[in-house]
């Protein structure tokens, strides 16, 4: 994508203007006195995007994530500073599924950074996926290190010689860890913010059991989870289902994943993924254990994993002209309280009214801050924390105060409403929840729009140069799927298969694969993807 080079986008949004202190909301309130001597107000402008979404995406993309403060460029290409506006979000999803797997008795730990080569390299296929994008430490100070040292890019090699030393008896299962730590993917593609980039946080859980059904449902267990981070926390639908064999983890048994989908670019976007690796790694790092009857077994293993990633889906799916949309649930600051005094208004009147407004919605678990900057006009604050993606903003004026009321505008659809202050707790709370839905709703619709059923090679291409995510018969073959990339190669890269569901329509007997004539077997989901 046009977005995906490293190369800085104008930060100042097309205008000079002094970039403000984000932290706003921090500032102290100014002691001001109803008409007293106005300070001026300091003009400023540039905060618009110059980049519109629907005419050049990865511009506007580009633009976005450094305009609304996510992220700063590093002087390391593919490698992003994330600002706080950034770890806010992270935090909200890692607060929420940290305490779903601690349900399950999955435990956190820490693992080292650095792999040793020799470990890397023992389970081939494994390290074959992933050797172009492992990054290398080779030197101490001026010294070359006499065997070089692996950075990271999955702990599987990490992890899992110590779960053969752990793992002795059926009583040391299951044993299920995760941790939450960063890896490094040296990517020679495009990098872009989040998307693809060299390093990124994640979480990544390692778990054995002694049977296989018992990883077959925690791979389930885990995918539901995933689903809900994108469907109840980003408002973003997505597709449970296989990937195809072509498309699975490497050394893995089978691979589960949730897909979004990126109407704007037509492509299709793994979300997060849970692979059933099956007793490939167990036979690999001997992690052998005795049964109740003193029987010799192989552990049975999954891994599973999502990533910053998710934070640039919900840029592109949610996004608009103005900059950043944010749901409010994983926003850092849902609710931003501007005061707006005119000349000769009661202006101490109205910050202290801003001020209980906070203190009144804090109180309620609503995460409130008031800008009471007095170097920025209210309509430039309004264009901030807009840009910003606050859900819902509350402006307080003259006509407020003496009505004892606020006016709430929301993010999504700018609509107006005027909320008696009796009833603001509850109101706020109901928009909220409000916005939360319209934005899941709105991306399902504009997501549902782009997908088409096709039955035959010829509809499935011109489907592909609509930029659809396609649904189609397929015979399961891999060299089907090698054949299906091969044909459609071109500018814009090749079409694969995303995810097979596990909702499967019912295929009709006699219904034949749409690329290879045979006979089908299962009904898949294919498209371009990042």
């Amino acid at each position: 994508m046009a977005g995906g080079d490293e190369k800085k986008s104008n930060a100042g949004g097309g205008g000079n203007a002094k970039k403000p202190n984000a932290g706003g909301g921090g500032a102290k309130k100014p002691n001001v006195s109803g008409g007293g001597k106005k300070k001026e107000v300091k003009k400023e402008t540039g905060l618009g995007l110059v980049n519109r979404k629907d005419e050049n995406f990865g511009e506007w993309y580009s633009e976005v994530v450094v305009n609304a403060e996510l992220i700063e460029y590093y002087d390391i290409s593919g490698c992003y500073i994330l600002r706080p506006w950034t770890m806010a979000i992270w935090e909200e999803m890692q607060k929420f599924f940290d305490t779903e797997i601690k349900k399950m008795d999955i435990q956190n730990c820490y693992f080292p950074l650095f792999v040793s080569p020799g470990v890397l390299q023992k389970e081939k296929d494994h390290v074959e996926g992933f050797a172009p994008e492992v990054a290398w430490v080779t030197k101490s100070g001026e010294s070359e290190l006499e065997v070089p040292i692996a950075i990271r890019p999955t702990s599987e090699t990490v992890m899992y010689p110590y779960y053969s030393k752990w793992i002795r008896g059926h009583r040391d299962l299951p044993l299920k860890l995760n941790q939450w730590c960063n890896v490094v993917r040296w990517e020679f593609s495009h990098p872009t913010p989040f998307i693809r980039s060299r390093e990124f946080l994640w979480q990544e859980g390692h778990t054995a059991f002694a049977t296989k059904a018992e990883a077959d449902e925690e791979v389930l267990d885990i995918l539901e989870l995933y689903r809900r981070i994108y469907e109840e926390y980003l408002a973003i639908p997505v597709l449970k289902g296989k990937k195809s064999e072509l498309e699975k983890f490497a050394g893995g048994l089978y691979t589960t994943s949730v897909e979004a989908f990126v109407p704007n670019t037509g492509r299709g976007i793994q979300g997060a993924t849970s692979h059933c690796l099956g007793q490939n790694f167990a036979k690999m790092f001997e992690i052998n254990f005795e049964n109740e009857k003193g029987e010799k077994g192989m552990a049975w293993q999954n891994s599973w994993a999502y990533s910053t990633r998710t934070i640039g889906v919900m840029v592109m799916v949610h996004g608009d002209d103005k900059g950043l949309v944010l749901p409010p649930k994983v926003a850092s600051v849902q609710v931003i309280v501007i005061p707006v005094p005119y000349k000769d208004a009661d202006t101490q009147g109205i910050y202290d009214a801003c001020s209980a407004t906070v203190a009144s919605l804090t109180e309620a678990g609503i995460r409130a801050k008031a800008d009471f900057r007095d170097n920025y006009s209210p309509g430039w604050k309004y264009s901030h924390w807009e840009l910003k993606g606050v859900p819902l903003r509350i402006e307080i004026g003259p006509k407020d105060l003496a009505n004892s009321q606020v006016r709430a505008v929301r993010r999504d659809n700018s609509a107006k409403t005027d909320i008696p202050r009796d009833k603001l707790v509850e109101q706020v709370k109901e928009m909220l929840d409000n916005i939360q839905q319209s934005l899941f709703d709105a991306a399902k619709q504009k997501r549902d729009a782009c997908i088409q059923t096709v039955k035959t090679w010829d509809e499935f291409v011109e489907a592909l140069s609509q930029r659809k995510m396609i649904f189609a018969p397929w015979c399961d073959e891999e060299e089907v799927e090698v054949d299906v990339k091969a044909r459609t190669k071109g500018e814009m890269g090749a079409c694969k298969s995303l995810c097979s569901p596990f909702d499967q329509p019912e295929l009709p007997e006699g219904t034949k694969c749409f690329a290879s004539g045979k006979p089908a077997k299962k009904w898949t989901y294919w498209g371009r993807s990042y």
